[in-house]
């Protein structure tokens, strides 16, 4: 089935006008722009986190264009870990909140044993204004509200990871120790679920550190230890940058475990 849908009809295109000062219209393959719409259509909440999503066929219908098209714009969709397929059900909004993405974003693991999930204590949430190099991630003024948290992670009740972790304010209001104290879920499960803001990708810089006098006594290690130091950037929709996360790692019992395709 050759069909197009107009470039007005998918966010972000131009439309041409002959004119050599204005920019010419762009193109992409048919299921991409399909997959936009449904991206745009995650991204506004009229599907919500853990959702049926609707059919390939009422797609198809809703969107005029054949049923693989469909299929394969929902392909990427699930391979970027924006919905989630089940056998049988259909298919399902992502959320944080399913035993699949709990690990998602969490990539620490034990040499031995099974993965699970640490114990948190929160240190400290408060409200500052942007440092300029914070801004600069967030892609926010530098002065802008900012909510900084700063937590340590217990495995089997050993202090493992050190975070610092910064949120755009005009997103987060609301967001206190006494909330994240009592939420029992991962904490990317409460962005998702009280701020609407989902985490649909993240990227992270790694690099081997010493420990430090303000690691030293939170990590219960001695100075000179090797750490691991991860900073991750947090996307939601749109690419839209929405938490900077600084963390120091032990490693002694523990390894950054990822995947690569």
């Amino acid at each position: 089935m050759n069909q197009t849908l107009s470039p007005a009809a998918v966010p972000g295109s131009v439309v041409g006008t002959g004119s050599p000062s204005v920019a010419s219209p762009t193109f992409s393959p048919l299921y991409q722009q399909i997959k936009a719409l449904i991206t745009q259509s995650l991204q506004s909440g009229e599907w919500k986190p853990g959702e049926l999503i609707p059919s390939e066929v009422e797609l198809a219908f809703r969107y005029k264009v054949s049923q693989g098209t469909v299929r394969k714009a929902i392909d990427e969709l699930s391979a970027e870990n924006l919905v989630v397929r089940r056998q049988g059900k259909g298919t399902f909004v992502a959320t944080h909140h399913e035993a699949r993405a709990q690990f998602r974003f969490l990539r620490l693991m034990p040499d031995a044993g099974e993965a699970h999930q640490p114990e948190n204590r929160i240190f400290e949430v408060k409200r500052l204004r942007a440092p300029a190099e914070v801004a600069r991630v967030l892609d926010i003024k530098s002065g802008d509200s900012v909510v900084f948290i700063r937590r340590l992670q217990y495995f089997e009740g050993v202090p493992t990871i050190l975070e610092e972790i910064w949120l755009p304010g005009v997103i987060f209001k609301g967001l206190t120790a006494e909330r994240l104290a009592e939420y029992k879920g991962p904490m990317y499960g409460l962005f998702e679920t009280e701020f609407g803001t989902p985490m649909v990708r993240a990227s992270e810089k790694l690099k081997a550190v010493a420990a430090d006098a303000g690691t030293v006594e939170l990590l219960g290690v001695v100075p000179g230890t090797p750490l691991l130091s991860v900073e991750r950037v947090a996307f939601t929709y749109g690419d839209r940058p929405v938490e900077l996360r600084r963390a120091i790692y032990i490693t002694d019992q523990h390894h950054y475990h990822n995947e690569l395709s």
